[in-house]
């Protein structure tokens, strides 16, 4: 079974066919730069452009980089424009795609459901934690295998600042900071999270998870198993076609 995947993220658009029964592409995704500023129009319109490259007409699974809730509004919008928030992003992207059927969720949420599902995190009970790094630091919390959904924990307070500002991989990227830096970064919010939440076992997702061994091995102090996500920087648009195929 095929299902369409789209994640938006704060730098760029991808999306393609999605096969469930293996949990991967069925295709080489497609990729579009996010707009800026990052409007709903502008990024309906990146939408479009993705799904309409493999010419689909079934139902579609987005993910969004902020709160949505249960109804398809959103409700913050950190690293796109504040235009989205009180969007009701189901019916804009469902407009703007010919009226296909629309399933919209956070993205980091997106990712842990796959990893759970076909990654790092199948057969793990407890608390298990995925934390996306990229533009921002997204979050997605299971217990038992139970999603809590929009956790946002990228906005915890680190050091006085919002930690996503200091210790993702877009502030490695602009603070020019080392491998080594960024780590001791990466090591303290983990430290912050894990006295909050004690997890049995932290993935780390993102873009960035292609890179694990040159920054895993730095963190240390850390209680919890630390793994890279299988389905690396994919997970994204393979959990948001799951959830459209659950309501579809």
């Amino acid at each position: 079974m095929q299902i369409f995947g789209v994640d938006i993220g704060g730098s760029g658009i991808k999306g393609a066919p999605v096969d469930l029964d293996r949990g991967d592409l069925a295709q080489e995704r497609f990729k579009v730069l996010t707009p800026h500023p990052a409007t709903p129009d502008a990024v309906a319109d990146g939408v479009k452009e993705v799904v309409g490259h493999f010419g689909w007409t079934g139902p579609v699974g987005i993910t969004f980089p902020g709160v949505v809730t249960g109804d398809s509004h959103i409700r913050t919008a950190a690293n796109v424009d504040k235009g989205w928030i009180d969007t009701d992003a189901r019916a804009l992207l469902s407009e703007r795609i010919g009226g296909l059927p629309v399933t919209v969720l956070n993205d980091a949420d997106a990712a842990g459901v796959a990893e759970m599902q076909f990654g790092a995190g199948q057969g793990r009970k407890g608390t298990v934690l995925l934390l996306t790094f990229g533009t921002g630091i997204g979050s997605a919390l299971f217990v038992d295998g139970e999603l809590v959904p929009n956790t946002e924990l990228g906005h915890l307070e680190l050091n006085g600042h919002d930690a996503e500002t200091r210790a993702s991989t877009k502030a490695k990227d602009d603070h020019e900071l080392t491998w080594e830096h960024w780590a001791r970064r990466v090591t303290k919010y983990l430290a912050h999270v894990e006295m909050l939440f004690s997890p049995e076992l932290f993935i780390i997702g993102g873009g960035v998870s292609r890179k694990a061994p040159k920054f895993l091995p730095l963190i240390e102090g850390i209680k919890a198993e630390i793994v890279p996500a299988q389905l690396q920087n994919n997970a994204g648009i393979v959990g948001a076609a799951m959830r459209a195929a659950q309501k579809a």
